[in-house]
């Protein structure tokens, strides 16, 4: 097994620029042998922090995480564009990386110029790039502009021209940002045709994308980063479920936070105008809302057909004997998915006092894939809100299946002996 990147112990610190901290001056650098040393954590902002990790040749390496976790910073380190702090980082052999939008083109001179340059930046001799010029115009699609001064260009024209350059300088390791997303979906196809040839003759991807789809069908292996640390590191499918998990978990508890901030500042809880997130007499109060799996584990994200229990916690100002509890589903654009409340549903209410937990479980959630908000009331059975919490909390659904809709029923195809059907690869 021949190892392509070795990362070791990876720490990358940088000094924060923000008024009042100290600088330091180029006699004490020297003397000191370093920019950051002696600098007080307050000083520094850590990038990256004691990062290890293995890539194979030929293999696809993907990297995800929200901005500012260090996806970018990895790429730089990896690229020799800037020194670790600590730490090491190998790389065995070429590289060619399509980082920054626009990095390493001189914006006052010409795509064709700009091709020599960075062919030579990458390694190529001016009669390797004459060879391969024709090839990099033509997968560029910019013939008709290839003379013209680069800043002209618009952002998908500077994504186009680096990636044809760093693809056709026969990198053994080639490194690529979100940048891609840049392109048009025509040059989206050819970059990912022009990857599985490259993966194709054993050399070896490292890719950063927020699109996780791309991310599971490519890559061999994921890492997950959250502030400059490893959270996540194994099968792209497993790791990409973990973080959107983990996303949705932080939309939720910020959507109730937000809620509860607007509450304490004086919102008025009575307040039944359109659009409004909360009404009622708060004669019984809902204090939190939690969606919970199998194992009782708070879960925003889950897959069509999973079980799922809405969790409600509520508290009441004083008895009450007319109590009716409700939980609505939604698209963001307002359609109504599924509700249902106890009164509904033939409960009869008797007595209710103090605190309690109320919990509507659900052993096979069927929505289709997409994005739902949740409404949940205890109200009069009259309709006589007590609380009313709308859009309380938002999750995501997925399926490995096709459809459109907002219902995905248990289902399957049949046909007769005359209709035969591929296996797909």
């Amino acid at each position: 097994m021949t190892i392509a990147i070795r990362v070791e112990g990876l720490t990358k610190l940088y000094r924060r620029a923000a008024p009042g901290f100290r600088l330091r001056t180029l006699k004490s650098a020297l003397l000191e042998g370093s920019l950051t040393r002696g600098l007080g954590a307050e000083e520094t902002i850590r990038a990256l922090s004691d990062l290890s990790f293995e890539i194979e040749q030929g293999k696809a390496f993907g990297v995800i995480g929200s901005n500012g976790s260090g996806k970018s910073t990895l790429l730089k380190t990896v690229a020799g564009m800037i020194k670790p702090t600590t730490g090491r980082v190998v790389v065995d052999g070429r590289v060619a990386a399509l980082i920054e939008l626009g990095a390493g083109f001189h914006p006052e001179i010409s795509g064709r110029e700009n091709i020599y340059i960075n062919g030579a930046v990458l390694g190529l001799s001016r009669k390797e790039i004459d060879r391969r010029y024709d090839d990099i115009v033509e997968f560029s699609g910019l013939a008709d502009f290839i003379e013209e001064p680069v800043k002209n260009y618009s952002s998908g024209m500077y994504v186009r021209l680096g990636f044809a350059v760093a693809i056709h300088t026969d990198p053994d390791v080639l490194l690529v940002d979100e940048v891609l997303a840049v392109g048009d979906e025509a040059f989206q196809h050819r970059c990912i045709r022009r990857i599985e040839e490259f993966l194709g003759l054993g050399k070896t991807l490292l890719l950063v994308s927020h699109t996780l789809d791309l991310i599971e069908e490519y890559a061999d292996e994921a890492l997950w980063l959250e502030g400059g640390t490893k959270r996540m590191l194994g099968a792209p499918r497993r790791v990409a479920d973990a973080y959107r998990q983990a996303v949705a978990e932080d939309e939720g508890r910020l959507h109730q936070e937000a809620m509860e901030q607007r509450l304490q500042e004086g919102a008025e809880p009575g307040d039944g105008v359109e659009g409004s997130t909360r009404w009622g007499s708060q004669e019984a109060v809902i204090e939190a809302v939690r969606m919970l799996d199998a194992g009782g584990q708070e879960r925003y994200y889950l897959e069509s057909g999973e079980p799922i229990a809405f969790e409600i916690d509520v508290r009441c100002r004083e008895p009450l004997t007319d109590f009716v509890f409700g939980v609505g589903v939604f698209t963001p654009r307002g359609t109504e998915c599924w509700g249902t409340n106890t009164h509904l549903e033939g409960f009869t209410s008797e007595s209710l006092e103090g605190s309690t937990t109320v919990r509507l479980t659900c052993p096979a959630l069927r929505l289709a894939a997409g994005e739902y908000l949740l409404d949940v009331a205890v109200h009069a059975r009259d309709g006589y809100p007590y609380d009313y919490r709308r859009r309380i909390l938002s999750f995501t659904v997925t399926s490995p299946h096709g459809g459109v809709g907002i219902y995905f029923p248990v289902h399957r195809w049949e046909f007769d002996a005359s209709v035969r059907w591929k296996k797909r690869p």
